[in-house]
């Protein structure tokens, strides 16, 4: 492929290949949450009951969670460009096996196979994205691959389980499988080669495990996805137990926190290539905490539900939804040879604090109110912040580039 062709050919400002990979995105994160709308079905099909069937959800989230990080390391060496197309044409393979399975143990099997596939396409989207990206524009195409995550939340889940209740459950399975062959399809014509990593020892690949600056920023990932995403997850519950609203201002809650997210994703992409990722984070991280301390207060102040709380919510999704370009394009930064493993640790950090968050969630809704949820998560942000901004001590390693002052988007240029 030659880079004549990969610059000509755009949509909006961006080449083709990185809205492939927006879409791709968008494909792996409606898999992962539209069974939430469809379980019923799912279940009934499939002879088990709604508990059972709820497996399906977190062998998905289980698999990709410790699945990228492992698979990063076994796919080093290798073409990114390729474990991309194969990754994306075994993710297709496996739904479109879900589609048509009658079994609930082969269809948990194929959940956790689509998993692990959509553990190596997420890590492999977004280091194509940075390292293909022109100069001084790694933050931006960071951004426009991790939109496809969130733009899933409120468009690919809902018309997954509207396909689903108006045709089948299997439908829904069916069409991720297409739109995974579409984009693999594409990605292998269209998409820059970023080369592996060179030939080294285990202990060299396995550096961003042992690098303090990389692990700080998953560490703040993690904390992130505990504090904010616990939020997210009991919103519903706040509003109608705290606040005695109706299921349809949830509704409404959830399409403004959607809507201000995309614009927020790319916020963060854009803050992250005008600054240096240390400030830009600093930002965005610091008005995370504060944005959800605010909303904290106010549900300790005993107001009640209306427009204020609307603006709290989405001043609080502007930050919250534009922390992972920010975090990811640092960790770039600061993880030498190895991003396809560093990035992949961000991820698990992200989906494995997504995870702490719901199960704490649930013991403060039961133990201590909904109002509980905001102020712990606040707690947890403030420890966040103070992992992303903390520099350690400059080793023989690492005094070349102690100072993270420096730290600037990486970029290769393939793609120009």
């Amino acid at each position: 492929m030659s880079s004549h062709r990969t610059s000509t050919l755009s949509v909006a400002g961006y080449p083709v290949w990185l809205l492939c990979l927006f879409v791709g995105m968008l494909a792996l994160g409606t898999d992962e949450f539209v069974i939430s709308g469809i379980l019923p079905d799912v279940a009934r099909d499939l002879g088990v009951t709604p508990g059972t069937a709820g497996l399906l959800v977190t062998g998905f989230a289980i698999a990709f969670a410790a699945g990228a990080p492992i698979l990063a390391f076994l796919t080093d060496r290798l073409d990114k460009k390729a474990v991309l197309t194969w990754s994306l044409v075994i993710f297709a393979v496996a739904n479109a096996a879900v589609a048509i399975s009658d079994d609930f143990v082969l269809t948990l099997i194929l959940r956790v196979v689509a998993g692990l596939a959509a553990a190596a396409v997420s890590p492999t989207c977004m280091v194509i994205a940075g390292m293909g990206a022109p100069e001084g524009k790694s933050g931006r195409y960071l951004a426009v691959v991790t939109a496809g995550l969130t733009v899933a939340l409120f468009t690919g889940v809902p018309f997954g389980a509207f396909l689903g209740d108006v045709l089948s459950w299997r439908a829904t399975f069916a069409l991720i499988a297409a739109i995974g062959v579409l984009v693999a399809a594409l990605s292998a014509v269209l998409a820059p080669s970023v080369p592996g990593g060179p030939v080294t020892g285990i202990a060299a690949r396995l550096a961003p495990v042992r690098n303090p600056r990389v692990l700080g920023l998953v560490a703040a990932m993690f904390l992130s996805g505990a504090g904010g995403l616990m939020f997210y997850s009991y919103l519903g519950t706040i509003f109608t137990e705290q606040l005695g609203a109706t299921a349809g201002d949830v509704t409404v809650a959830l399409l403004v926190v959607g809507l201000v997210g995309v614009v927020a994703v790319f916020f963060g992409g854009a803050l992250s290539d005008r600054l240096s990722p240390r400030p830009a984070r600093l930002i965005v991280l610091g008005g995370h905490c504060l944005a959800l301390g605010a909303l904290a207060a106010y549900l300790a102040s005993g107001a009640g539900f209306g427009l204020t709380l609307f603006l709290f919510v989405a001043v609080w999704s502007v930050f919250a939804w534009a922390l992972s370009p920010v975090i990811q394009a640092g960790i770039m930064s600061v993880a030498d040879d190895q991003p396809m493993l560093a990035m992949s640790l961000g991820i698990s950090g992200l989906y494995g604090g997504s995870a702490l968050g719901a199960a704490l969630g649930g013991y403060l809704v039961d133990n201590y109110g909904p109002a509980a949820i905001p102020l712990v998560g606040t707690v947890w942000l403030a420890i966040g912040v103070a992992c992303a901004l903390v520099r350690p001590a400059p080793t023989a390693d690492t005094a070349e580039d102690a100072t993270e002052d420096t730290e600037a988007p990486v970029s290769t240029n393939t793609a120009s």
